[in-house]
């Protein structure tokens, strides 16, 4: 284990010691830094609250994700329980350590909500669930303090790009044609993709150390088996990131949509809408092959464009023919 990893042990070891009274709430902020989640506020935002607002913060977040999945193959470096038994995994996770995803995530949504309402107690609420999603990856002993602080950097310098080009980049995007809006949402999740299959196939020559195989498999039986260089969340990402851009291309087209009215019309047109997010991504999942295969991975990428099509186009199109919205 290298120095700039092993500092971060005694740390863990004091939130380990905090004892078992802290692991349903470190779970649960755990899971605030998860797929599942970014799932759900996503599509109420979009949905529910401001469609602008949704599909920035879902642009941002997926974006983030994609690089994310990229910078772990890239640094290749362990998890806490997959070099040492000096802590307990507290979860299961079989990809990179470097950076923390739920720190990255974290700042990016939370800071970009923060930057959209302006709100002091907002803002301080924002900066709280950071540190404490943070902190419970260090409990759940699968991240290092470091991973968290490159996480924090990453998510941070994410943040600063997508507030800051925010505005020139959308008045470039409405002087130009149907065509090329098209064509940058296609091409961008791409630039992402290919060289994160790319790197992936390199981290694959490279190898993981049996010794973190085996030490990983001894602290979590459950896990069977360990390979954190495959390209499936890369994927999934890039799939959902193509899926998302391309269909709000085509709803702004089509002419927009709003996510206004009452309590009930939301309601209504949230649960429909998940109740869509949950038929693609379980169905497709029971019928398409899992694995690493070329046909398995690319249906993959299917399912994921599908998820975000859904979401940024089908659903509100949906709305709108129901007179939910």
């Amino acid at each position: 284990m290298s120095s700039w990893l092993e500092w971060g042990l005694p740390i863990i070891e004091w939130f380990q010691d905090l004892g078992t009274v802290w692991l349903a709430p470190m779970q649960f902020f755990s899971f605030l830094g998860t797929a599942y989640f970014i799932m759900f506020v996503m599509p109420v935002l979009y949905w529910c609250y401001d469609a602008s607002l949704g599909f920035r913060l879902g642009l941002a977040l997926l974006t983030s994700n994609g690089i994310k999945d990229i910078l772990k193959i890239s640094f290749g470096t362990p998890r806490p329980f997959w070099v040492t038994d000096r802590v307990k995994a507290l979860a299961t996770e079989t990809c990179f350590g470097v950076p923390s995803g739920h720190a990255q995530i974290a700042v990016v949504l939370w800071g970009r909500l923060a930057s959209f309402f302006k709100k002091r107690w907002i803002t301080i609420l924002c900066i709280l669930l950071i540190l404490l999603i943070s902190a419970s990856r260090l409990y759940l002993a699968v991240h290092f303090p470091t991973d968290v602080l490159v996480g924090w950097l990453a998510g941070g310098f994410l943040l600063f790009l997508f507030i800051f080009a925010d505005k020139p980049i959308s008045q470039w995007l409405k002087a130009q044609s149907f065509r090329i809006k098209m064509a940058i949402a296609f091409i961008f999740p791409l630039c992402i993709l290919v060289p994160g299959l790319l790197i992936s196939s390199a981290a694959k020559e490279r190898g993981v150390p049996q010794e973190w195989i085996e030490t990983a498999l001894e602290a979590l039986p459950e896990l069977e088996s360990l390979d954190p260089t495959n390209p499936e969340s890369i994927i999934a990402s890039c799939g959902s990131l193509l899926g998302f851009s391309t269909g709000f291309v085509l709803l702004y087209q089509w002419g927009g949509f709003s996510a206004s009215g009452s309590f009930i019309k939301r309601l209504e047109r949230f649960l429909l809408g998940i109740a869509g997010v949950a038929v693609i991504y379980f169905g497709l999942k029971l019928i398409f092959p899992e694995g690493i295969s070329s046909l398995a991975l690319t249906l993959r990428f299917v399912r994921y464009g599908a998820l975000g099509f859904w979401v940024s186009y089908l659903a509100p199109r949906t709305f709108v023919a129901l007179k939910l919205a």
